[in-house]
């Protein structure tokens, strides 16, 4: 009989919502990504709840327990029951009576395996109840211990239920599949026939799950795929997987940290509008795209931007250009983005006002950073007054 446990299992919070159920006389059980990454030995996010008892039934036994209960998608069986600080997502069994490719109408069941049925991927389709005991119904463990990324039943109809799902199968292989083992060959078929489908989905919904997709550790694998199944082109019009294998090298020589914005840059992705990114993402790309073509020497990105920019910068130029990777612009970097212009413009009003003494300011920082950083107070001073 395989068991799970950890610390998101045993916590307070979370038993006192599951026995609240159990003593309340239902099934209730933690679902999904919570146990698929205690079994695969990755943190663990968040604890979702799965029960037989209806959403009414669960607010009652809620303020019965003395446990706050808020009915943030009642509609679809969801109650967050908050236990020990903690919410806790609380959903009714559900079964899909209508779906059309992006969303589904459901009805409630009292069957787990009507619940699992509805689920993606069978690595998504696994139970534990409060004792850490698992509940299979759909075949999910040997999945599990193979890290074989396999759609429910039929592909197809699993795709068709929702198109999202073709990024979804991408994303997850990226951070649970093997590379050895492969992907399976009814998902990619199903994956080609079903293209024509990711131009129904929002671009908010795109935009979110390549985030999550090109934040793994290496997602140069599920990204080749997507290339050869024409989803990269589709989803990215314009984009090309090739710089992303000499970027994660890059990044591995730097020891910079998984950055999914940066690799959507490398790849040639710079419109965070058009997936409906936020503000500070879109920036961020923006900035990426001008640099990278713009003769901005490295110390000055680092001065202007900071050295994580500079950095970036650094190895998305190398890409772009097929350039070896230059380390010793890496000392550079860091002094530059120490670096603090020793000049004020108190420092000039008694020579200069209005547009010229911004201009001069101007023209001192520039030879300031031309010297490399190394001009003083006093001699840029000095430069002013023989202007």
């Amino acid at each position: 009989m395989t068991r799970v446990t950890g610390d998101w299992l045993t916590a307070p919070g979370a038993q006192a919502v599951l026995k609240m159920l159990e003593d309340g006389g239902h099934r209730a059980y933690a679902v999904g990504g919570c146990v698929r990454n205690a079994l695969l030995g990755e943190p663990v996010a968040d604890v979702d709840i799965s029960t037989d008892a209806r959403p009414e039934r669960v607010i009652d036994l809620a303020k019965a327990a003395g446990l706050r209960a808020v009915p943030t998608g009642i509609d679809h069986g969801t109650v967050t029951v908050v236990a020990n600080g903690t919410g806790f997502e609380v959903t009714t069994f559900r079964a899909d009576v209508e779906t059309d490719g992006r969303r589904a109408v459901v009805r409630f069941a009292d069957d787990v395996a009507e619940d699992a049925v509805r689920r993606d991927f069978t690595m998504n389709a696994l139970y534990a109840d409060r004792h850490g005991q698992i509940t299979d119904p759909l075949g999910g463990l040997p999945d599990i211990e193979a890290r074989y990324l396999r759609f429910i039943e039929d592909a197809d109809r699993r795709i068709r239920e929702d198109y999202l799902r073709i990024l979804r199968f991408f994303r997850f292989y990226a951070w649970y599949g093997d590379p050895q083992t492969g992907m399976d060959a009814d998902a990619l078929a199903a994956i080609a026939a079903n293209l024509d489908g990711l131009q129904h989905l929002s671009r908010e919904r795109v935009g979110q799950e390549l985030l999550k997709l090109f934040a793994a550790p290496d997602p140069f694998a599920a990204v080749a795929v997507m290339a050869r199944t024409g989803v990269l082109n589709t989803a990215l019009p314009g984009a090309s997987e090739t710089p992303l294998g000499p970027l994660l090298e890059h990044e591995s020589t730097l020891n910079l940290p998984p950055d999914p914005l940066r690799r959507l840059a490398a790849i040639g992705v710079f419109d965070g509008g058009a997936l409906r990114f936020s503000k500070a993402q879109k920036k961020r790309l923006e900035q990426y795209q001008s640099l990278i073509s713009e003769p901005m020497p490295l110390p000055e990105v680092a001065y202007r931007h900071g050295a994580d920019m500079a950095r970036d910068v650094l190895v998305l130029r190398a890409v772009t250009f097929g350039a070896p990777l230059d380390t010793s612009a890496l000392r550079p970097i860091e002094k530059a983005a120490k670096a603090r212009f020793p000049v004020a413009a108190r420092d000039l009003k008694d020579r200069y006002e209005g547009p010229a003494l911004g201009e001069a300011l101007r023209q001192l920082e520039s030879d300031w950073i031309a010297s490399g950083f190394t001009l003083d107070k006093a001699t840029l001073l000095d430069r002013s007054r023989n202007a």
